[in-house]
């Protein structure tokens, strides 16, 4: 399966490594899940970091950029052929489809090497993303104590206080 990594970052090809740097900051927090709460970003967030392993790698993405050009030209035949542009846009703009906008299960990587890389890519991806994961849930198990703790202590402190309040008020009453 071959995957757009350009538009994935929302670049060119003839982007240089700080624009690939900077484009991969940018998608990572506009899909990073404490955005978006309520909706699932994983999938997203695995092709970002996919994308940018690949295309950060000087040989790797110099391998990339030719299965890439030969990729373009293949679907710049194929939607001459058979596809409207309005049509093609419309399914690239359908929240829907956001993953076919970037895969393409028709087109063969020829490049053995490229297909390994791409493959170890996907998969740190997709370690990288159940780490972020795991570390928000993580985040989220120590905040949600570290508050609880802070409330019982202060709970505690102001029942003790009062306590000694009390028993100031009720030994000057005596007095």
């Amino acid at each position: 399966m071959f995957i757009d990594y350009y538009a994935v970052l929302n670049i060119s090809i003839d982007a240089d490594p700080a624009e690939i740097k900077t484009a991969f900051k940018n998608q990572a927090l506009k899909w990073h899940p404490d955005k978006n709460p309520g909706v699932d970003t994983t999938q997203r967030m695995q092709l970002i970091n996919e994308a940018y392993l690949i295309l950060k790698d000087l040989d790797a993405r110099r391998r990339y950029n030719i299965e890439y050009l030969n990729y373009k030209k293949k679907q710049n035949q194929a939607n001459q052929k058979t596809h409207n542009e309005n049509q093609w846009e419309e399914k690239v703009k359908s929240q829907e489809n956001y993953n076919q906008r970037f895969e393409d299960d028709s087109y063969e990587i020829f490049d053995e090497q490229l297909k390994k890389w791409m493959s170890n890519a996907r998969n740190q991806a997709v370690n990288l993303t159940k780490q972020t994961i795991d570390d928000i849930r993580g985040m989220s198990k120590v905040g949600c104590q570290a508050i609880v703790e802070a409330v019982l202590g202060g709970v505690v402190k102001y029942f003790v206080w009062g306590i000694i309040i009390f028993l100031i008020l009720k030994a000057c009453q005596k007095l």
